[in-house]
This record gives C-alpha cells, sequence and structure tokens, in this order.
C-alpha cells in the first residue's frame, strides 16, 4: 500500500506540472501583454519596459515557468529594488489585476465551492442512486421507462437553462427563496442553505441524471450475477441481496466517475457561479480569464487538477472497502 501510494503521490506531481507547463504556454502564445494593461493605455514606452521588468515578462520563458515552480515550494521576491516583494510559500504570484496574493484569493474563494460542491454532490447522489436503482430493480416496467425517459429529459438541459427557470419560477414568481447570495455557514447555516438550495438544485438535476442511467446499468448487471443467484438460494432477505451485494457491487463505476466529478465542481462551476452570482473559484476564473490574469489562471487551474488527481487517488483506495474483491 506504501508503494503504491508513493507511486499515486509522483504521478499525481507529474501531471500538475504538465498541466503548469501546457498553462504556461498558452499564455506565452496569446496575444494579449498583461504589462501593457497593468500599464494603462497612456503607458510610454519606457514605462511598459519597466512594467514588463517588475512583472519578470522579460525573461525567457524557461525561466519564469522555473521560478514559478521554485516560488510554489520556497517562496520567492516579486520584482526588484524598493517594490519589490516577497511571496512565501505557497507562492502562486500575484494577480495582475488587484495585486493581491493568488493564494489568498483562492482560500477566500474556496470555501463558496466546496459549499456548493459538497451540497450539490449530496443531493445528486441520493437522487441518481434512488432513480437507478429502483429503475434496474423494475426492469422493463412502466416505472423503469419513466424514470429513464425523465432522466433523459433532464440530462439533456443544459444547466444555464435549468439555472435560468429556477430563479424565474421559485424567486421571481413564486417567491418561495431568496436571490442566491452566498452566506457562510457559520454565521447563519439556515441562510447558507436557503441560498445555496437554488444553485445545488440546478447542478443535481443535472448530474442526478447520468448517475442515474449509470447506476441502473451498473446495477442491472450486477444483479445478473451468480452470487446473486447463490444469496438468494441461501434464503437472503431480497433488502439484504440488493444493498449488500448488488449495490456495493454496482458503485464500483458510479464511485470512479463521482470523484471526478466532485473534484471538478471543488475547483469551480463556472457557469452556475456566473449565472447565481455566486463568488466562488469558477467565478474567479471566468474574470482572471477576461483579463488575462495568468498569475491567478494558473492557480485555479493548477488547483482544479489537484483536485482531481487527489480525488481519484483517494476513490482508488475506496475501492477496497466498497467491493472486498479488490482486497483480494
Amino acid at each position: 500500500m506504501i508503494a503504491y501510494l508513493m507511486r499515486r503521490c509522483l504521478g499525481v506531481a507529474g501531471v500538475l506540472l504538465a498541466i503548469c507547463a501546457v498553462t504556461f504556454v498558452i499564455f506565452y502564445l496569446l496575444p494579449a501583454d498583461p504589462a501593457a494593461a497593468a500599464c494603462g493605455k497612456t503607458c510610454s514606452a519606457q514605462r511598459l519596459a519597466e512594467v514588463r521588468h517588475y512583472m519578470g515578462l522579460d525573461k525567457p520563458l524557461w525561466r519564469q515557468f522555473g521560478d514559478y515552480l521554485i516560488g510554489i515550494f520556497a517562496g520567492r521576491d516579486l520584482g526588484s529594488g524598493p517594490h519589490a516583494l516577497h511571496c512565501g510559500f505557497p507562492c502562486l504570484g500575484y494577480s495582475y489585476d488587484n495585486a493581491l496574493p493568488v493564494w489568498d484569493l483562492l482560500m477566500d474563494r474556496l470555501p463558496v465551492s466546496a459549499s456548493l460542491a459538497f451540497g450539490a454532490a449530496c443531493m445528486w447522489l441520493v437522487l441518481g442512486l434512488t432513480a437507478g436503482v429502483t429503475a434496474a430493480l423494475k426492469k422493463g416496467g412502466l416505472l423503469d421507462r419513466t424514470l429513464m425517459v425523465g432522466a433523459v429529459a433532464t440530462a439533456s438541459l443544459p444547466v444555464y437553462f435549468t439555472a435560468v427557470m429556477l430563479i424565474y419560477g421559485l424567486v421571481r414568481v413564486g417567491g418561495l427563496l431568496p436571490y442566491p447570495t452566498y452566506t457562510p455557514l457559520t454565521s447563519d447555516p439556515l441562510g447558507w442553505a436557503a441560498n445555496l438550495l437554488l444553485p445545488w438544485t440546478a447542478l443535481a438535476l443535472l448530474y442526478a441524471a447520468m448517475y442515474a442511467r449509470q447506476s441502473r446499468s451498473s446495477m442491472i448487471e450486477a444483479m445478473a450475477q451468480p452470487y446473486i443467484r447463490t444469496a438468494r438460494a441461501k434464503g437472503m432477505p431480497e433488502r439484504i441481496v440488493v444493498a449488500k451485494h448488488g449495490l456495493r457491487s454496482a458503485m464500483m463505476p458510479v464511485l470512479t466517475i463521482f470523484g471526478m466529478d466532485l473534484g471538478a465542481l471543488l475547483a469551480g462551476a463556472v457557469i452556475t457561479e456566473s449565472i447565481f452570482g455566486i463568488p466562488g473559484v469558477g467565478r474567479l476564473f471566468y474574470d482572471a480569464l477576461q483579463r488575462s490574469d495568468q498569475p491567478v489562471v494558473l492557480g485555479v487551474t493548477l488547483l482544479a487538477a489537484f483536485f482531481i488527481v487527489v480525488a481519484n487517488v483517494v476513490i482508488d483506495l475506496l475501492y477496497a472497502v466498497v467491493d472486498p474483491r479488490v482486497r483480494s
């Protein structure tokens, strides 16, 4: 197990390094000039050169990339002279737009995206698994067809359409819920849940439909295995057969996609956060991309990659808990 974890950690480091390098190259090839944007429209050529030097943009690309990697692990100094800034570990640079540390910006927005991600994940797991398992146990029946038609129809609706319809129906027309504005969980738990209910629902409807289809097919395959017939022949109650033997086996592919989906959402749901005005990591990424704020975009990209690869490692470890066959 230790050797396996070490190999996976090396793999995580390699993936993050590759993603960081690719993002660096993409921004280097873009026509946008962050120094010109920071300097302003009336900036002289001499002042522009000074800004480029201060931001380190006059260095070769490999040098900029090397300084960035060193800063992540050991910190670094940005700029020179009396206006130099020391960026401590872990240094992801300073935003070109507001001169704030990227790490601080991410840590300020991460609780918002985490609240959105975990709440939506709980909803779509309950809805998706319940619908999928029910449809599988009633395979070929009216309930099975109804649930799957509903799942296909819901999965076909883009999240921005669902979000707009929820706002219009439940906020503007019905007045049943407040317009979403993020409230910290520690200050007002009820307000936190009430304000995130609409974004949770918008994401949960989309993901629950996909999880219902996946869990249905996995459950049908699991219930057709010989060990299910053996368990029934031994006289086990049907609920034990379904929950202990069928569902645990069917959870394997569901766990795989769940790790990737949750990891991606932890780094921000760009469309959902933008529509509902939620100040999460996804909204931060969108704003930074619009302004060519390279340090912020790099920071969010690395954060997203980190969550996804770590989630996959955790899911691999959970395989042994869910399915005893993996431990053998």
